[in-house]
This record gives C-alpha cells, sequence and structure tokens, in this order.
C-alpha cells in the first residue's frame, strides 16, 4: 500500500508544468524550480524530483518512465508470487513421493 500523498495530484500537475515552461525560456531557467516551489509553498527538492521524472517521461532526460516503473514493479510482483507457487509444488511433491514410497515399503 502506498504512503498519502502530501500534496494533490493537481497541485503537482500545475507545479511541474510551471517549472518545464519557465525553464524552457533560457531568460527565466536559472532558478525557475526554486521560484515555483516558494510560490507554491512547497520544498524545492520536491518539484525538482517531480520536473525530473516528468522530463524522463517527456522523453526529454533518459531514465525509466513512470509507466515502464509500474510494469516493472508489476512483473516483479508476479514472478515473487510463481517462486512461490513453485515451491509449494515442490515441497508437495516432495511429500507425496515420499508418502508413495511408504505405501510402497509396507
Amino acid at each position: 500500500m502506498a504512503a498519502p500523498r502530501k500534496y494533490p495530484d493537481e497541485l503537482r500537475e500545475r507545479a511541474t508544468r510551471m517549472a518545464v515552461e519557465l525553464r524552457q525560456d533560457p531568460a527565466t531557467r536559472q532558478g525557475a524550480i526554486q521560484r515555483v516551489a516558494e510560490q507554491l509553498g512547497m520544498h524545492p527538492e520536491t518539484l525538482r524530483g517531480w520536473v525530473r521524472q516528468a522530463e524522463i517521461d517527456g522523453g526529454v532526460r533518459p531514465g525509466t518512465t513512470t509507466e515502464d516503473a509500474e510494469r516493472l514493479t508489476q512483473l516483479e510482483r508476479e514472478v515473487r508470487e510463481l517462486r512461490r507457487a513453485n515451491e509449494i509444488l515442490k515441497t508437495s511433491a516432495a511429500f507425496f513421493a515420499a508418502a508413495e514410497l511408504d505405501r510402497k515399503i509396507k
């Protein structure tokens, strides 16, 4: 279960959009994240992380996109479940094999 978010999604989208737009203009690029963060009352590093992820998702910056990260998490969860199921099947097969051998000996 994910932790509750401190900032609503609307504020996150608005802040990210504002910072990205300001960073596109060379005249306002310097300190854009700091200014937007102060205007909206959030820590600059929070906004910087959002902008970085938005750039990755937009293909501007290399990295793992949000969609890929979610898919990877889903696949890892599925692998864990399958490994657990395989372990249960191996244990039960060994149990029944031992029971069959005991029955043949008697």
